[in-house]
């Protein structure tokens, strides 16, 4: 291949592994929004992106584009131009994936546990209505999700944490402050009651889970027929 035609098709190349980092780099930001992991660092989410979502395809693709516009390439600005597009792809997916993480959390978490649903039945919704009123009763900590357990069993939150966070250490302070007696204190979970309520903490992998009820009912709902096997800690907190 004469040397201009070479120059043109390593500028084609160049301007199409551009255009599919930027690309990439807006699919990351997407899918980091939607499926990322709130609990993680930055660059633990750029990580997790890679290798279980469509980023590590993207990259892959990106990279082979510029490594064939790097081979064939006969000008040495050329060649730093193949090698810098992957690298500054990867830049731009580490600094969007903060804003992305954010979104999540405001769009899909709560700061506080959430009971109620619109559209219950009773007596549920009465149960869901007593355990919120115990719920807004305490300083909470992490990200809730809407997911898990309400009734007349009581109702079950997860949170997340962002960072390492001593979750039993904050309740032990926070339920006395609210006037709650603290009776049960394991180092695995924390159950405290006030006025016939019982409220209940566990940390989980990543967060933890709260419950709320009435103080005759059993945490999380254990030992009743229908919740039988359940585990308390969720695998998507």
């Amino acid at each position: 291949m004469p040397v201009a035609g070479r120059a043109v098709a390593v500028a084609v190349l160049l301007v199409i592994g551009a255009g599919l980092a930027l690309l990439a780099v807006l699919v990351h930001y997407e899918f980091m929004r939607i499926y990322g992991d709130v609990s993680g660092t930055a660059f633990e989410g750029l990580t997790w992106g890679l290798t279980a979502g469509p980023s590590g395809l993207a990259f892959g693709l990106v990279a082979v584009v510029a490594m064939i516009g790097f081979i064939i390439s006969t000008r040495r600005w050329m060649r730093l131009t193949a090698v810098a597009i992957p690298v500054l792809m990867l830049i731009g997916m580490f600094a969007v994936t903060p804003s992305a993480l954010g979104q999540r959390l405001d769009v899909q978490f709560d700061s506080s546990p959430q009971c109620v649903i619109d559209g219950t039945d009773e007596p549920m919704v009465r149960a869901d209505r007593e355990s919120q009123r115990v719920f807004d009763s305490i300083e909470h900590i992490g990200y809730f999700s809407g997911g898990g357990m309400s009734g007349v069993a009581g109702c079950t939150r997860g949170f997340v944490l962002s960072g390492d966070v001593d979750v039993l250490q904050h309740y032990r302070k926070a339920l006395p402050a609210a006037g709650w007696e603290v009776v049960e204190d394991d180092g695995r979970h924390l159950r405290a009651q006030l006025d016939g309520r019982a409220f209940d903490v566990m940390p989980c992998p990543g967060g933890g889970v709260v419950w709320a009820g009435s103080d005759d009912d059993p945490s999380f709902g254990q030992g009743r027929p229908e919740l039988a096997g359940n585990e308390i800690c969720p695998h998507d907190l």
